[in-house]
Formats: C-alpha cells, structure tokens, sequence
C-alpha cells in the first residue's frame, strides 16, 4: 500500500512539473533549476529516491537566511526514463517551453552523454547527482560538467589497492557492452598494468551473459571484477550459479550503488531462486564510492547523516526505503542542490564586484556563465555525502567503501582514502573467506619435468656396458688373427657398433644431471656419435657385402682387384665424408637448442589444495629438423635397402671371398630390421621419455650385441678350438687361406696323386719282366717294350 502511494506521489510532482518550495520571503526573486529524473523505465530509475532528496534540500536551503540572500530556488522536473533521446528531448521543453533556467541537474550516465555534450551551447553548467560514467570526464567533450556521483573509475584505485592487499596477479573482468562500464574497464586496465597485474580474461555481452560468462569459467577466472547495470547482475549471476562460478576458489567485485536487495528481485528470464542467488554471491565484494558521511558530526548543511537518512526513510514512507531505486545515491542528490546553492552564493557575490546581476542570465549571457563554472568548480564543504569538492574535470573527490555479502547481508569491511593512499579497515566487521584465507588467483600450476625413469637409465645403462665389454673382448681375440684387410674391416666394425653403444648413456642424460648448456652439448655430440658409430658399423659390412656382390657378377676381375685394401676403405670413407658435409651443414645452418614441451594439465594425487601438475619436458631441437632428420634417414635407410639385397642376392653365390659371409649377411639383417623398426616408432612415441628412451636403447643394444656375436663369435670359437688341438694343423691352415686357394691346392694334389699312380704302374711292370732266347741266341723282347 505504502509503494502505491510513492508512486502516486511522483505522478502528482511530475504532472504539475514544477516543484515549489517556500520561499524565505514574498519578494525573493526565483532561481530555476531544470532537472532530469528517471522515474520509471528499463535503465536505472534513480529518481524514485532522489528526487525526495532533492525537495529536502531545496527546502533546507530555502530556509538558509545567510545563503541565497534575496533569491529562492526552484526545481523544474522532467522524467527521462533514463533514455538519451527521451531525455533530450526534455531538456528542449526545459529550456523553450519554461523560463530560463540556470542550471541543470541530470541523472543517469546515458542521459547526462547527451545533455552534457549540447548543454555548453547554452552556457549551462550541468551537474549530476548519479552519473559514474568515466567518459564524462573528458573536459573537450563536456565543458561545463560536474558531478557529485563520484566516476566509476574512482572504485578503480580502491580495486587495485585490494588485489595488491591479497596479492592477487591475475584478474577477470566482465562488462555490459556500455560506455560508462566500457571506459570503467580500460581506466582499470591502464591501471592493473602500472601496477603489474595482468587482465588475463576479458569478457563482454550486450544483452545475454551466458557466453560470457562461460568463457570466465572456461578460462580459469577466479578474482572477477563484473561492472553491469543491475538487472544483467541478476542474470550473470543467475548465470554463474550454474556454471558453478562460486564457493571458495572465486571472489566476485561487484558494482556498490545496487539496492541491498537487488538480487531477490523476480524476473521472467532470470531462472534462479533467492536462496540460490544468496549461494552464488556469499563473499562477494562491492566497491562505491562513500555515499554517506560516516562520521556523527554535523556536516555544513545543518544535518549528520544519520539525521538526513532519518528525514528521507520518512519522506520515502515505506516500510523498507532500501529497495527504493535510487536510495543509495539520495546523499549525492541532497550536497548536489547544497553544491549549487554555495556555488550560486559565491557567483551573486562576485558578479556584485563586477556590476552585474545573476537576474541578468540569458542562454547567451557567456560572462555569466562563466562566472557560474567557476564558482562550482572552487566549491568545497562537507555534505551528508563526506567532503565534496570537484577535480578539474569535475568530477567528485571521494572516499570509497568496500562492503562485503555474508549470510545475505552486505557489511562495509574497509575505507579507502584515495587522495593519501589509505586502506582503513573495519576491525567490527571483518573479512570472511569461505576457506579460511583469501582464494588464489588462478591455479597454482606445479611445473614437472618429466624425466627417464632411474632404474630405466641404470638398466639399460648395463646392459650398454656388457655390450662394450662384449665388443672389446671381441677385438682382444679377432686381433690374434689380423693379418689382412680383412680382419681390419671387421674390427672397424666392432669400434662402430662399441661407439653406438655410448649414445645409450647419452640418450639417458636429462635434466636430473645437466642444465640446458650441458644438456645441448650433449645432444649435439650424441647426433655426431650415432651417425659416425652407424656408419663405421654398418658401412664396414656394407662394404663387404659389396666385395662379394661384385664379385659374383663381374668374374672377369680378379680376386686380388677385388680384395684391394683401397677399394674397401673408400666405401666406409665415402660414407664418413656424406655424414661429415650433412652434420657440418646442419650445425652451421640450423643451430640445435633447447625447447621445453608442455603437456596437460593433471590433478596431484592426494592434494586438498588448488593445485594443478604441469608435466613439461626438455629436448633438442633446430630450424627445419624434420627435413635434416629426413636427409639422414633418406640416406641411411638407401644404405639398409641396398644391403639387404646384397644379402639376398648373394646367399647362394659361387665365390665367397669370406669365410664368414653367411654371418655378415645375418648382421646386416639384423641391424636393417631394428633400424626400419626403430625409425618410425621412435617419431611416434617422441613425447613420452621413458618409452623413447628404452626403444633406442634396445634397439641399440640389440643390433650391436648381435651384430658383434655374428662377426666375431664364430672366429672366437675356432681360435679356441685351435689352441686346444695342435694336430689339427690343416684345418688352421684352410681356416687361415680362403676357399680359392684351398681348392688350386686340391687340384694340384690330385694331379700328382694321378702321376705318381702311373710311375708306380710302369715300376710294377718292369718287375714283373723276364727275357727269352731266340735261335739266333738274341735275347727276343716283346713288341710292346
């Protein structure tokens, strides 16, 4: 009943348009005042408490006998609805329809852009009692405006001073698409970077938050500065309760000037209930600049503030004033008309020392106006407010409050005094955090650097050691029986599959033991040792199979041609030389470094705290790798295929220049199918350690062991075997003379068996022999002798 007799009451004032108060006497000439409320309307309708405040102050100044001597103010009203079209246009009838008016006092941010910006044309002073916008700072654009609603950006000094409190770094911002929240963000910005904190997420809507919003949750938001007008505030965080944007990780900063009960308010398209709304916003934060004067003393316009309020709740006549729109910004309504009452006061003073009279003022009457401007601008006195005083851009200098929600009740926590940079905080109400402790800005992100595993590393690391003691007993017995070129190829071998064997204990080297210049030799030498290592390895038996593959289809040539110590050393130095210009080219072109890989976020076992794992990895890199990894591979795995059809084509070959032919053929399969085995999978599994880690360096030790008991075992086997059976003198000669020798020697033999067996015919003949008589008495011999 009570809100349906406001409402009456404001139908009444703006039908008769005019509001009159009592004048001090009959012949006080009238000062107007043009004035532009939202009553009503989608936007902010702060005139429902305002304007009340407005009449107590005309009516308290009116009755000032030492203020205004000689002349009453009188206020002219007009509803603008808050709408910037609407409001212009009733600014027009103020001014044309209505005699002249000295002033105008306008309200919300949107409808003062516009009254400001036309309003020099007719050199009046505008001042507004609720507009934030920081846009309304810009003396090029509003020359003649004031405010004694201090700018939006003033809670900006005051945010930055809390988040530097808590040391917060990391901020969240969401704004209505606005002007006046717009440049509020952007002053806020400039600051936070001066101060070295970082805007990580910037989110904005128009009408619907629901994107918005979910992009502060999909970013990891947790300290969150939200600037909107209030009924987008029930919808972001109607919105964030169900993203579940709240409870001990977040804090919300809100806007200060809502109603206390802005959030019970019921709306078709805002689907949350009050207690869910009471859940989404415990703990948040408002910031506002100090609307009521905080002390108990009385301030200059005759009244403390606890008096003002007293006035207005009655004025106001409902039972709770504080869900009037409007009613937190009815201090600033109240010192507005005080401001220009003083202002006034010292203008009629000094156009006296000038000859001239306020009465005198027409829209033209630039002098006049100009003496008004600077009137207002050195006005200063203490008002229900606090201290009002303007800037040279006319804004309002100000204390801000920090106000707290808990158990559904906002608490004011905190003062700050921008002007000397002082935080006061109130030890009766203070700060509570749902966890205890104020929340951390972001995720605390534990870095990891993801190493082989140790007893990985000792493993395969032994086994590497075996395989080099394996290679180098091998050489202690194959050097017994070096003698020719041989021999010499098959210990260049053996030092090869040995030099390979040491990329393992390389391979293994991470950041537990080296820094990032150790690490980067080290994988710079590893490159230069696996290729020089393959290559004396594998070129060396590459190089004999070739021997045996040309021989078997050139027999013209000779064996001794084929067999020439330069021709075999020329294949393994050719191949040497192609690593030497690809590795030296690389080097000089594309210098390796150390990147650092990151993967996934994971959650720590066991961990009650905000924390996420951040496993990270270290390793070698270079402009263009793939394409030099894939000249290498090309080249080497073209050496691995030529190879294995050697091999192939020689298994059954006539000439076999090596005793160990059928073994050297095994080793070059063994090490082409781990290399075309290896290559691929280790290009897969590159990002996880310790599975690269063991593929290479089984792969190494695999092929190097085998490869090595293939070459050497077999001739291991046959000195021991010779040393134990000293009579088994031909064998160690065949085993010492290759298989053309041991059959011209065969031959040779048996063509001096057969000689011999003829002699010994002839001899058995001649003994066998007896002469006869004939009758001549000559002896008589046979036709055949």
């Amino acid at each position: 009943m009570s809100g349906v007799c406001q409402t009456l009451m404001m139908i009444v004032v703006l039908s008769c348009g005019i509001v009159k108060v009592q004048s001090k006497t009959k012949e006080n000439k009238e000062l107007l005042i043009g004035g532009l409320f939202p009553m009503s309307g989608d936007g902010w309708s702060g005139g429902q408490a305002c304007l009340p405040a407005t009449q107590m102050a005309l009516k308290d100044v009116n009755n000032r006998q030492d203020l205004l001597p000689g002349y009453t103010l009188k206020l002219s009203v007009k509803n603008s609805e808050c709408q910037p079209g609407l409001g212009l246009h009733k600014m027009y009838e103020l001014l044309y329809k209505q005699d002249t008016k000295i002033v105008l006092l306008s309200g919300c941010s949107l409808v003062s852009t516009f009254v400001a910006q036309a309003a020099h044309m007719w050199n009046l002073i505008v001042l507004s009692y609720g507009s934030s916008s920081p846009a309304l700072s810009n003396r090029d654009r509003f020359p003649t405006f004031f405010r004694t609603h201090p700018s939006a950006t003033i809670n900006n000094p005051t945010r930055v001073k809390m988040f530097q409190q808590w040391g917060w770094k990391r901020i969240a911002t969401i704004q209505q698409t606005e002007e006046v929240f717009t440049s509020t963000v952007q002053d806020l910005e400039e600051r936070l970077k001066d101060s070295g904190i970082e805007i990580a997420v910037r989110a904005n809507f128009l009408t619907d938050p629901e994107h918005a919003v979910r992009t502060l949750k999909r970013q990891d938001a947790r300290i969150i500065v939200g600037v909107f007008y209030e009924t987008m505030a029930r919808k972001v965080m109607c919105q964030a309760y169900k993203l579940k944007l709240y409870g001990k990780k977040y804090v919300w900063f809100l806007i200060g000037w809502y109603p206390d009960n802005w959030y019970m308010q019921s709306e078709s398209d805002v689907n949350c209930t009050v207690d869910e709304m009471k859940v989404v916003l415990e703990g948040h934060m408002t910031t506002e600049a100090l609307v009521l004067y905080k002390e108990k003393n009385v301030t200059e316009t005759g009244l403390t503030a606890s008096k003002f309020t007293e006035r207005l709740n009655k004025a106001l006549n409902v039972s709770d004033p504080t869900r009037i729109v409007g009613y937190v910004e009815a201090p600033l309504a109240y010192d507005a008309i005080w401001a220009l009452a003083f202002a006034l006061n010292r203008s009629i003073n000094s156009l006296k020392l000038k000859s001239m009279s306020i009465d005198d003022f027409v829209y033209s009457n630039q002098q006049i106006a100009e003496d008004i401007y600077s009137s207002v601008n050195r006005t200063k006195f203490l008002g229900v407010s606090g201290p009002v005083s303007f800037t040279a851009q006319g804004d309002r200098i100000s204390w801000t409050q920090i106000e707290q929600m808990t158990g559904g009740v906002y608490k004011k926590i905190a003062f700050y005094d921008y002007s000397h940079d002082v935080l006061e905080w109130n030890s009766t109400n203070p700060v509570r955090w749902i966890d205890g402790r104020p929340p951390q800005d972001s995720t605390i992100i534990q870095t990891e650097l993801l190493l082989i595993d140790q007893t990985l590393y000792i493993t395969m690391s032994t086994l590497a050691v075996l395989g080099i003691l394996c290679g180098v007993i091998a050489l202690c017995y194959t050097t017994r029986l070096m003698g020719s070129v041989l021999w010499d190829l098959n210990t260049l071998c053996v030092v090869g599959f040995i030099v390979c064997l040491l990329c393992v204990f390389m391979s293994g080297l991470d950041g537990r033991y080296l820094n990032k210049d150790h690490l980067l030799v080290v994988c710079q030498i590893k490159a230069w040792t696996l290729c020089v290592g393959f290559t004396l390895a594998y070129g060396s038996l590459f190089s004999k199979i070739t021997v045996v593959y040309r021989m078997n289809t050139k027999k013209k040539k000779s064996l001794k041609q084929e067999l020439s110590t330069l021709q075999l050393a020329a294949i393994v130095g050719f191949l040497l030389l192609v690593d030497l210009v690809i590795l030296v080219t690389w080097h000089l072109v594309n210098t390796q470094y150390i990147i650092t890989d990151s993967f996934a976020l994971e959650n720590p076992q066991n961990s009650l705290q905000d924390i996420k794992r951040q496993p990270i990895q270290q390793h070698c890199t270079s402009e263009n790798l793939h394409i030099w990894i894939g000249l290498i591979f090309s080249y080497k795995g073209l050496l691995l295929i030529i190879g294995v059809l050697f091999s192939y084509d020689t298994r059954r070959a006539d000439q076999q220049p090596f005793e160990d032919g059928r073994f050297i053929r095994m080793a070059i399969y063994n090490v082409a199918v781990l290399s075309f085995i290896t290559a691929p999978v280790m290009l897969i599994i590159n990002g996880q350690q310790n599975a690269t880690f063991t593929f290479l360096s089984a792969a190494i030790i695999l092929s190097s062991i085998i490869s090595i008991g293939l070459i050497c075992l077999p001739k291991i086997l046959r000195l021991h075997s010779s040393s134990k059976n000293a009579s088994n003198e031909s064998l160690h000669l065949m085993t010492a003379c290759n298989n053309q020798q041991y059959k011209q020697l065969q031959q040779q033999n048996d063509k001096l068996k057969e000689e011999i067996k003829q002699k010994e015919n002839i001899l058995h003949m001649l003994r066998d022999f007896k002469p006869s008589k004939t009758t001549d008495g000559n002896l008589e011999s046979t036709a055949e002798l």
